[in-house]
């Protein structure tokens, strides 16, 4: 339990960073780019990954290319998500995307559908629309960005999870598959963060390089305390998977309400509830 308890503690972390950059001047995209600078360096010095498995002619290299192009995408959405939407609104978002990874597992790796699942599917649905949905008390001056971006999110972190899948399924160990797809992340992010420099003027700093690497080191501690919470809870990995999502919605809403007042609306705080009760059938059981 400690490791799982970390675990979820590091993925707020993570959200509560990116929040946290405007207020002490970190540029997003740098932080984004340098975080896999620290995530790699962090893979390689505690997992120790055996790079052998890429070498092997089935290695699913392009799953991995087009990982490192979607992982920095997908994390510059998040930093717009928790910016125009909050902490809270993003991390039901991330999690919920769950519910793309169980339709592919539908339509692509031919798994049956029980009526648990398809229930599970039905609330995570109504779950995702009561996020969104548009109220002036909950969004702000935010407007189509509120519920916009944590859609991307939604979509985005679906869509990667499909192809850790497909590169789980052609034998990649995960810390090899991590390994690769950080140090490919890499210049992909800087090149995103030179980009954003043009259009915003914005110089590189080491303000935002530091920012960068402790957010890698999030990133990374995240990964490592979930992946040793399945090791010591190896008889029950659904239990692990669905207290690691409910916790992060759950302190993430704390968090999200307390630390920074955001405000729900009924709708929305109904698609909070809405979201545990998917993820608890979807996961559970």
């Amino acid at each position: 339990m400690p490791y799982l308890c970390l675990a979820i503690v590091c993925s707020v972390l993570v959200s509560v960073w990116l929040k946290l950059a405007r207020r002490y001047r970190l540029d997003v995209p740098q932080m984004v780019a340098w975080n896999y600078l620290s995530a790699g360096a962090l893979v390689a010095l505690v997992l120790h990954p055996s790079l052998e498995p890429l070498r092997q002619p089935a290695a699913p290299r392009y799953t991995l290319l087009a990982l490192a192009v979607l992982l920095p995408a997908i994390f510059l959405a998040l930093g717009a998500s928790v910016r125009h939407a909050g902490i809270v609104r993003s991390e039901v978002a991330q999690r919920l995307s769950l519910l793309l990874s169980l339709l592919a597992a539908f339509a692509l790796f031919g798994q049956v559908p029980t009526l648990r699942m398809l229930a599970g599917l039905a609330l995570g649905l109504a779950a995702l629309l009561a996020m969104v949905w548009r109220s002036g008390r909950a969004t702000g001056d935010h407007g189509a960005a509120a519920w916009l971006w944590p859609l991307v999110v939604f979509a985005g972190f679906g869509a990667i999870d499909i192809l850790l899948k497909r590169v789980a399924a052609a034998g990649v160990p995960i810390a090899a598959s991590l390994q690769a797809m950080f140090a490919l992340a890499l210049p992909v992010a800087l090149g995103f963060a030179l980009v954003a420099r043009q259009r915003s003027g914005e110089r590189f700093t080491a303000r935002s390089l530091a920012g960068g690497l402790l957010l890698g080191v999030f990133n990374f501690a995240n990964i490592l305390f979930y992946l040793r919470a399945h090791v010591a809870l190896a008889q029950n990995p659904a239990f692990v998977f669905a207290a690691m999502n409910l916790g992060v919605v759950a302190l993430g809403t704390l968090v999200g309400v307390v630390a920074f007042r955001e405000r729900l609306g009924r709708l929305n705080a109904l698609g909070v509830l809405l979201a545990a009760a998917a993820i608890a059938l979807l996961t559970l059981g």
